[in-house]
């Protein structure tokens, strides 16, 4: 979900906060990303798991709605959009585009820390970690990154987390580098999936969007090997997978 696609292709409803000028090329990498990835302690020959934050494994869209209540306003979800949908309760109007990177930067504020988690998540994570590493790929602010952590550990997802700025091509690709093993790719975005599909081709990419209203207005990314709303099903994917490749 996006706020201002034209100006952050690879920003989701949960990742958009302040202003982004993110490169459009699929493999390109921000430079604050480089240090955070190479800091990470990754096993070389282990397949990867590479998954997004916000309607993957923490329900924006619920924790979203919860935040606007209190605001005196509400998302009117007609379309996979941010801006125009939010809108005030008593008169109906939209909220400015002007208005919106103040308004998420304040959300990101008052809850990035309490996000609850996607059903099955932290189950089928945990499981899979027994045979791939995993790494979370999110578009927070850097210093988001965190408390953004602390709430996935929290809630029994303990893994690292990487504060991505843009499309995620660049990011995956140099992840895939350190591990030469499979990369299994979890995203709500399909910016995010075609930028990875072009910056390293052999990865099986999963378009998961936890929420299922949000899940019926886009429909399966184009680029994808699977698409679901539910753990579960992509829990049973990434295990084929990783059977497939001997693992």
């Amino acid at each position: 979900m996006t706020s201002h696609p034209e100006n952050d292709p690879g920003s989701t409803a949960g990742e958009v906060a302040g202003t982004r000028h993110p490169e459009r090329d699929p493999l390109a990498i921000d430079e604050t990303v480089i240090p955070q990835i190479d800091a990470l302690t990754l096993e070389r020959g282990r397949p990867l798991i590479v998954s997004d934050a916000d309607e993957v494994l923490l329900q924006f869209m619920v924790g979203l709605e919860r935040y606007l209540e209190t605001q005196g306003l509400w998302i009117d979800l007609r379309s996979f959009a941010l801006t125009g949908n939010i809108k005030r309760k008593d008169t109906n109007e939209p909220v400015p585009q002007a208005a919106m990177p103040a308004l998420l930067d304040a959300f990101f504020a008052a809850s990035a820390h309490d996000l609850e988690v996607v059903p099955g998540a932290a189950a089928a994570l945990a499981e899979l970690s027994e045979r791939a590493q995993v790494v979370i790929l999110t578009n927070v602010p850097l210093e988001a990154k965190a408390r953004r952590e602390a709430c996935l550990a929290a809630q029994g997802i303990p893994f690292p987390v990487v504060a991505n700025k843009g499309l995620k091509g660049g990011a995956v690709r140099r992840l895939a580098a350190c591990v030469e093993a499979p990369v299994i790719f979890l995203d709500d975005i399909p910016h995010n999936l075609s930028s990875v599909a072009k910056a390293h081709a052999p990865a099986r990419l999963i378009h998961f969007i936890a929420d299922p209203r949000l899940a019926k207005l886009l429909g399966p990314a184009k680029d994808s090997h699977f698409h679901t709303t539910l753990w579960p099903e992509a829990h049973g994917f990434i295990d084929e997978t990783l059977k497939a490749e001997g693992f």
